[in-house]
């Protein structure tokens, strides 16, 4: 179990393991003041089917939310590392969490949902099929009755159907091909540091195969109220990465999006939830020692 403050690339964290006793799966989760939430997400993938590492990034939270998920993942027995990335931003935490990873597949889990136990096996049956290389949840509401799940399976996999190459999960619900995400640039605030960057990092994934769903994919996120500006793409924008997806997707993100989102400020740094949070520039947090 670690918690690291600077990353030291040519150390390997794992190498405490036995030999032939790595796991397949990393579930990656940023969070930034989600105290209130971590421990109930980590104690919903302790419950998973296979074995995984998890990485928790914290985002230079005030809210001592990485003491809350440090011991959740201690009391669930969990192979843990825990991470501090100074620079603010959804994009900044997942490209920290990502170069740690050392796993054929990575999960990208939020902080506020909850994944029922068959989350990582349905995602690896998805990636375990030819070609491809990213996995997709859809999203229901907590206490769903089994009827109505049902439904909304047979809803969303209609639409990813209809439209095979655009992304339909968000990023709470996202699982890579560790090789193939990498090999497309991972996560980069360079090329993109907007909101909607799950979308954007699946244009570029998708070059390097198929993204799969399945109606035991699927994941809860919470339902709690959020203090911020709308960080959702217009009804124009919408329809317009669904026509453009399969034929002009770089035009689209890049010099389209892009520039409407620069100037609507939507950077990704703005997911943070209270107002006061829209921070700018670096985050000062604690140093963590390494274990």
């Amino acid at each position: 179990m670690f918690a690291v403050m600077y990353l030291d690339l040519s150390k390997d964290p794992f190498e405490h393991r036995p030999q032939g006793d790595t796991p397949v799966w990393t579930v990656v989760i940023p969070f930034f003041n989600e105290r209130d939430y971590l421990a109930h997400t980590i104690e919903s993938l302790s419950r998973q089917t296979v074995r995984f590492t998890l990485i928790l990034i914290d985002n230079g939270s005030t809210d001592g939310g990485a003491a809350v998920a440090e011991a959740a993942a201690r009391a669930h027995a969990l192979d843990y590392m825990l991470l501090t990335e100074r620079t603010p931003g959804k994009v900044a935490a997942l490209r920290t969490g990502l170069a740690w990873v050392r796993t054929r597949w990575v999960a990208t889990c939020d902080a506020d949902t909850l994944y029922p136990p068959q989350y990582l096996a349905a995602a690896q049956a998805i990636l375990s099929r030819p070609g491809h290389v990213v996995a997709g949840a859809y999203f229901v509401p907590d206490g769903i009755s089994e009827p109505a799940r049902v439904t909304e399976a047979a809803r969303f996999l209609a639409a990813a159907r209809l439209l095979p190459r655009q992304c339909h999960a968000g990023g709470a619900g996202q699982a890579f091909c560790t090789r193939a995400l990498r090999a497309a640039g991972g996560f980069d605030a360079v090329r993109w540091n907007f909101v909607l960057e799950d979308h954007e990092v699946i244009h570029r994934v998708m070059r390097k195969g198929r993204m799969g769903y399945s109606s035991a994919m699927w994941c809860m996120p919470s339902p709690r109220e959020r203090d911020r500006d709308s960080i959702r793409w217009t009804l124009v924008e919408r329809l317009l990465y669904s026509a453009a997806a399969p034929i002009a997707g770089d035009w689209f993100f890049y010099r389209f999006l892009a520039g409407r989102l620069q100037r609507r400020r939507l950077l990704s740094s703005r997911i943070r939830e209270r107002q006061y949070q829209h921070l700018e520039g670096p985050v000062l947090v604690p140093s963590h020692s390494l274990r």
